[in-house]
């Protein structure tokens, strides 16, 4: 299972020599940065659509009469198909490849994101959320898929972090423009607006898109660069044969115990603030705004952490581990949000467990390409995504029914504060040194 020493060090660690130094220091070119560039809008633009119901959530439960267990379905509908969405996008996406794979993933979302202004009904919400969720499911496997097709290993978490910072820059800018737009337009355009910006980048996308081999603008220089880590079969991997590794299983009970943290940071932080703190719709933006400007940071620091430790000798393994160590610790406070009465200060410790989250996120997100093929990277980046949507799903059937019964946050903030070390636990017991899979195509 382990690597012979000699490929290991190159797989873990820049090697020694001219070459290999030449191209650490010298890439050739930055187009790879676009095309980084262009995953970071992508992921902003997920992150604004699927966000603009959490934020109208206190005024349309108000508006619709939604209790906090019919709320919880409306979050669930959507994580369940994109758990589903998950498992089929990332095969989907293997098989047609990046470039019409994401379009097509991304029309379904806009289309879905703007049907939300005709929804007059739970079940009417409960159905564009369903097929929010399906399209939205394309996003990462493809984000993941591309990184790995467009930049060598030690560049992948710095390159991963950058575009998983649209998550956070998306959940900036809704706070921003969504209770503006729903005050000014009505809460239906806030649908329409924010569902506008993926069909303009589907047309971005389709345009200026092509496998780094294929690209007419990429220089032989850069495209050394990108290929520098040693060659990988071109045959593809059936996903049904990923589960026997355990490798798989780590990335998965990782994300099964994290991603619904996120979930409940997206779609319960305007309902916490509203009943907590009284914060009304125009009152939301600035709290949510720092938040996740603080995520925003902790996503690029994370991934520049483990990016600059590995380029300075240390081994992918301790390098990834390191910063999600240190992710796992930054969360804890956010253990007393619920004892703490001012706004600012529970703001400031979310905050801090936001960013916290989204560091981790971007070298978890790494360990797929880590321990697998890139021909796999997609497919087992949609089977880790099921898994975390569901943990998701449980988490926020409980949240709902748990604050209906009791209004108490307390428990919630318990489970937040805890899972990142438990699942770093689970993830250094199943693969101690990161080894890569050996997988058969």
């Amino acid at each position: 299972m382990q690597q012979p020493p000699a490929v290991q060090q190159a797989s873990c660690a820049p090697a020694p020599g001219a070459i290999e130094s030449a191209l650490h220091t010298r890439a050739g070119g930055n187009y790879r940065w676009f095309i980084c560039a262009l995953l970071f809008f992508a992921t902003t633009i997920n992150y604004m659509d699927r966000q603009v119901l959490g934020i109208l959530a206190p005024s349309l439960g108000k508006s619709f009469g939604w209790s906090e267990i019919q709320y919880g379905y409306l979050v669930t509908v959507f994580q369940f198909t994109y758990a589903i969405g998950l498992l089929v996008m990332g095969g989907i996406i293997d098989r047609l490849g990046t470039r019409l794979g994401y379009a097509l993933s991304i029309a379904v979302w806009s289309l879905s994101a703007m049907g939300h202004a005709l929804a007059n009904s739970i079940l009417g919400f409960g159905f564009v959320r369903a097929m929010l969720g399906l399209g939205e499911s394309g996003n990462f496997p493809a984000a993941i898929k591309t990184v790995a097709e467009w930049f060598p290993k030690k560049e992948r978490a710095l390159a991963t972090g950058i575009f998983n910072s649209g998550t956070n820059i998306g959940a900036v800018v809704a706070p921003l423009t969504v209770p503006w737009v729903a005050l000014h337009w009505g809460w239906r355009w806030a649908f329409v607006f924010t569902g506008f910006f993926s069909a303009t980048w589907i047309v971005c996308w389709l345009t200026l898109y092509r496998r780094p081999q294929e690209h007419p603008r990429l220089s032989a220089e850069e495209l050394a660069y990108i290929h520098s880590d040693p060659a990988e079969p071109a045959t593809k991997v059936p996903w049904v044969s990923l589960f026997p590794h355990r490798q798989t299983w780590a990335f998965v009970l990782g994300k099964f115990m994290t991603d619904p943290i996120w979930w409940f940071y997206l779609f319960w932080l305007p309902k916490y603030l509203n009943a907590t703190h009284g914060l009304s719709l125009s009152q939301l933006g600035p709290p949510l705004v720092a938040i996740y400007v603080a995520a925003d940071v902790g996503s690029v620091a994370g991934g520049w952490l483990s990016g600059n430790l590995i380029k300075r000798g240390w081994s992918i393994n301790r390098a990834r581990k390191t910063a999600m160590l240190i992710c796992a610790s930054c969360v804890l406070p956010v253990l007393f949000v619920p004892r703490v009465g001012g706004l600012w200060t529970a703001v400031g410790i979310i905050g801090l467990a936001t960013a916290a989250h989204q560091g981790w996120s971007c070298n978890i997100f790494t360990l797929p390409s880590d321990m697998f093929p890139r021909r796999a990277v997609a497919s087992l980046t949609g089977i880790g995504g099921f898994g975390g949507a569901v943990g998701g799903m449980l988490l926020s059937w409980f949240t709902g029914h748990r604050l209906e019964r009791t209004h108490s946050y307390s428990v919630l903030f318990l489970i937040a504060g805890s899972a990142y070390f438990l699942a770093l636990l689970v993830i250094q017991l199943l693969v101690p040194r990161l080894e890569p899979a050996q997988v058969k195509s």
